[in-house]
């Protein structure tokens, strides 16, 4: 089966196989979304393997057991009282195989019974085809190769309201996108963080209090909020969300990669103002996650020229150039808060 399409439509065509029970011989998974991943393992093995012979119709190697030859057996032992027999190989690196093993291995994988699904799960271990390899191109030919991405806005936003109203609570789209932001949007800390606000918010309905107060946000977010008060010339706050940043020991390089790279949309939302382009325009263009950051920066851009946007990007640059020369990082940073405050006091 090519793999032409994109990451989410892969997913979607794996999704509605596993709902018609059309379920394909070879598959990868791979992907930084880890809680669908393992969601779509358990949807594979409740569709193929419950019952009182599960253990018998089911296969789990990893790095410790896999050889070509166990691989082997595990594929073709036929199934008991069952149509399929459904084969795991957890987190091993197929394509750094010495070559004769990965030759028996593509042998292998060219003539699957039907009686098989053979997953290759790359968790730990990234998925990371060499394309000059015969066994990387014989994956792309056969194998359904799907993965598990962090999800786009709108579909996150409806799947934390469907949570938090499984649970008994309601929660606004905007207090969605909120909580889904300070986590970095993973599934797999959401799902976490949405039971404990479940379990210890009173009311009926979660707010932006209650996620500030009960949610420890990636350091990321705080990244972010750092480059927000930035932007938004807010620079008391962003010293302190900077000693913040600081004392969870977030690298000077990051922090100076997110003020520079916040600085460069804030000058190219100004740009994008005087040649009037809109915010939906912009959002695509700087590959944006979250509508409230293209609101936020369009906000602060009609606030500035294009020649202090400028003027911002330029000592950034210099900031970082500095720091990549050997300044002290913290110093650095300190100092270029202060040289922006300057620089946006100006313009106001």
């Amino acid at each position: 089966m090519a793999q032409k399409k994109n990451a989410s439509s892969l997913y979607d065509i794996f999704r509605k196989q596993l709902r018609s029970g059309d379920i394909g011989t070879l598959y990868i998974f791979h992907g930084s979304e880890h809680y669908l991943l393992d969601r779509s393992l358990a949807s594979l093995r409740e569709k193929l393997v419950a019952g009182a012979l599960s253990d018998f119709n089911h296969r789990r190697l990893n790095a410790r057991s896999f050889s070509v030859d166990t691989l082997a057996d595990s594929v073709n032992t036929l199934p008991a009282f069952s149509e399929r027999t459904l084969v795991e190989v957890h987190d091993v690196d197929i394509f750094k195989l010495p070559e004769e093993p990965r030759k028996r291995l593509i042998a292998l994988l060219s003539e699957l019974p039907d009686t098989v699904c053979l997953v290759f799960v790359f968790n730990t271990v990234p998925y990371a085809p060499d394309g000059r390899q015969k066994l990387a191109q014989l994956l792309k030919s056969k194998a359904q190769i799907v993965e598990f991405t962090i999800q786009e806005q709108s579909k996150l936003i409806r799947w934390i309201r469907a949570h938090v109203e499984h649970n008994g609570k309601t929660i606004s789209p905007a207090d969605c996108e909120h909580l889904a932001f300070i986590t970095g949007s993973s599934m797999t800390t959401l799902s976490g963080e949405i039971e404990k606000l479940c379990q210890y918010v009173e009311g009926d309905n979660i707010t932006r209090t209650d996620i500030d107060a009960l949610v420890t946000p990636v350091p990321d977010a705080v990244a972010y909020q750092l480059t927000d008060h930035v932007i938004g010339g807010r620079f008391n706050e962003a010293a302190h969300v900077l000693a913040t940043l600081f004392a969870m020991q977030e690298p000077a390089q990051k922090l100076i990669y997110s003020v520079t790279m916040a600085l460069r949309r804030l000058y190219t939302a100004r740009l994008y103002i005087d040649e009037g382009k809109s915010q939906d325009a912009f959002t695509q263009t700087t590959g944006l996650r979250f509508a409230f950051q293209a609101r936020n920066l369009f906000a602060a851009a009609r606030k500035c020229s294009a020649e202090v946007c400028r003027k911002a990007v330029l000592a950034s640059a210099r900031a970082s150039f500095a720091m990549n020369s050997g300044a002290n990082g913290e110093a650095r940073l300190a100092e270029l808060l202060a040289e922006l405050a300057l620089i946006f006091k100006e313009a106001r």
